[in-house]
């Protein structure tokens, strides 16, 4: 028997003790370790049906542990691994539970040089960020090219993308809510400039003063309509998180008079190879420090807790949770 965090149709999640059969079929077994709560797993949490596709649901995008047993010529029993995204959580089961069993198709090793816990912390916010890091490096945008924008700056994604962005020399401003309230931490992650989302918050022209050579936007809706009014020719804007809203209030203006880019950073789907060359950058550009600094740690029972309070914005950086305890 093992314990995991269950929700079902109708009804408040809950930690139940379950055994192995009430798991779902997978090539891999994982004796889990680690998770983290996403603003994902806090709409899960909360049964909300866009999220899960499938009840009971063990919800969890994230996990990192170590293989009990192993039907894949890729892994064996012993080995340290980490899975983010792939659908668990959402339609499969996920890692706020003690035990997994999942595909191996996207399951990657643990990097030598992060610790379980520290893997977690980075999470699928951290690899969401890299994916959006790597988009902008891929579309040529350099440090000189510009100042670089963050939206929810302050959450999972933000907080981990200012650090890389900042680590590669680039210019970040970062655009919070809680700008004041946030202003020193994000400053110590690398930010340059901190400003108020509600610069963007409300619709704005089609075209406005260029000011951003790329951005990472994880809020959508008319935030992220008004930075692509605001991104200079030639500039990139990254989508991976709709925060404010699914809409995009905009126009064609700023992809026919400026040749922005809009791509978005898909963590889910992304193929083994993604996985493999984000997971390897970040091993080797994160500042360990800056992670920890960013880092909350809870254990399985405060996950309920916590899912509401990532839905009310108010949860600063990453929160890793530690199954076990």
């Amino acid at each position: 028997m093992f314990r995991a965090i269950v929700v079902d149709e109708g009804k408040p999640a809950e930690i139940r003790e379950v055994d192995d059969d009430f798991l779902q079929p997978g090539e891999v077994t994982i004796d889990v370790e680690y998770s983290s709560i996403n603003f994902k797993d806090g709409l899960a949490l909360a049964g909300n049906a866009g999220v899960v596709r499938a009840f009971p649901l063990i919800p969890g995008i994230d996990l990192v542990g170590t293989v009990s047993a192993s039907d894949s010529p890729r892994f064996a029993p012993g080995d340290r691994v980490l899975l983010n995204g792939d659908g668990i959580g959402e339609g499969r089961f996920g890692g706020l539970a003690e035990r997994a069993r999942v595909r191996a198709d996207a399951l990657i090793p643990l990097p030598v040089t992060v610790s379980a816990s520290r893997a977690a912390a980075i999470g699928t916010a951290g690899f969401t960020a890299m994916i959006g890091v790597l988009a902008i490096e891929r579309h040529g945008i350099l440090p000189a090219a510009g100042d670089v924008l963050v939206t929810g700056a302050a959450g999972g994604v933000g907080s981990v993308a200012i650090a890389l962005l900042a680590g590669r020399g680039y210019s970040v401003t970062a655009s919070s809510g809680r700008a004041e309230e946030e202003g020193d931490y994000l400053r110590r992650l690398g930010a340059a400039h901190v400003i108020d989302r509600a610069e963007f918050s409300e619709s704005g022209k089609p075209l406005q003063k260029a000011r951003w050579a790329a951005a990472i936007d994880s809020v959508g809706s008319s935030t992220l309509a008004n930075v692509l009014a605001q991104t200079i020719y030639g500039g990139v804007v990254v989508s991976c998180g709709l925060a404010q809203g699914a809409d995009l209030p905009t126009t064609v203006m700023p992809f026919i008079l400026r040749a922005v880019t809009l791509t978005g950073a898909n963590s889910v789907q992304a193929p083994l190879a993604l996985r493999e060359q984000a997971w390897a950058a970040l091993a080797a550009e994160l500042d360990l420090s800056l992670l920890d600094s960013m880092t909350t740690t809870i254990g399985l029972a405060d996950a309920l807790e916590t899912g509401s309070r990532i839905l009310g914005g108010t949860v600063r950086g990453r929160t890793v949770v530690d199954v076990r305890r």
